[in-house]
């Protein structure tokens, strides 16, 4: 039996879409925090089983008779307790494999977010310490989160942001939960260590070209100095967290650290990811 952690959620939810679409709905089980949260889950004939990662012994019931756990990471500030939490009650009720959604990076050591996706890479060796069987899935950047760090009125506005000429292999969520579906019901992948990628790398130079190309109406691309776009996002009230996050992820991209090229993705997909254009239809209100 599968069991999908976070299967209410934005990847989660497009894994039990795939899982729907390939398999019956007696192979695996979803997880979720409460009724509310599940009851679109069991309208779709979805077995559900109530857990919070914060309370131990609600985990060890539900892993009853699962063999196989997707666990997708959090973005709580104690993601890593958490994380142990699942490992732990999956090691008490037998789990033998543990599939784990990381972070597709070059080298966390010199990340300006370290202090926050360290803890990815935490996980991954204390799922070896308790010598459990593990996949670890070390996913690359949702495109669909692109709008979030450049804003939704790129034909308006254009692209300011400090990020030089760095790439990233972008891919759209859903096709990652597909992707992460078929892996699940599949043997084969025990024990190995995956970079999760889109076919392709593009630029914020690329992404503006694609939308000029698209609409009709010249898109800009400003490469801001760093410090000055730091205290623009300052001046205007952003929060201290969500600026460490936004401005540590575009440093990171200008320093070349999402550019990593795999084609385990197109594997289990069995075609290229979607194209930047297709992406960018899919991402941005152009219509």
């Amino acid at each position: 039996m599968i069991l999908v952690t976070g299967a209410t959620g934005n990847l989660g939810s497009n894994v039990i879409d795939q899982l729907l679409k390939v398999t019956t709905p007696d192979k695996f089980i979803a997880l979720a925090r409460n009724d509310d949260k599940a009851s679109s889950l069991k309208n779709k004939g979805v077995t559900v089983r109530i857990g919070n990662f914060d309370e131990p012994t609600s985990l060890e019931t539900a892993f009853v008779g699962v063999e196989k756990l997707l666990l997708i990471s959090t973005m709580e500030q104690n993601r890593y307790q958490q994380h142990q939490n699942v490992v732990d009650a999956a090691l008490k009720a037998g789990v033998q494999h543990i599939v784990y959604t990381g972070l597709a990076i070059k080298d966390i050591q010199t990340s300006h977010v370290k202090d926050l996706m360290m803890n990815h890479f935490q996980t991954e060796n204390y799922i070896k310490e308790k010598g459990m069987t593990y996949t670890f899935l070390r996913n690359t950047m949702y495109a669909d989160a692109i709008p979030l760090i450049t804003g939704k009125e790129v034909t308006k506005r254009g692209i300011f942001l400090p990020g030089g000429n760095g790439q990233v292999p972008y891919a759209l969520r859903r096709e990652m939960g597909e992707a992460t579906a078929n892996l699940l019901l599949q043997n084969g992948h025990e024990n190995k260590i995956y970079d999760i990628t889109g076919s392709n790398l593009y630029s914020y130079q690329d992404i503006v070209n694609e939308l000029t190309d698209i609409t009709g109406i010249k898109v800009p691309y400003i490469d801001a100095d760093a410090a000055s776009f730091y205290h623009i996002l300052k001046e205007d009230g952003v929060p201290d967290f969500p600026l460490y996050l936004l401005s540590g992820t575009v440093a990171d991209i200008k320093n070349h650290q999402y550019e990593l090229e795999s084609d385990i993705m197109e594997t289990l997909l069995g075609r290229s990811t979607a194209p930047l254009s297709e992406m960018l239809k899919e991402i941005y209100p152009l219509h």
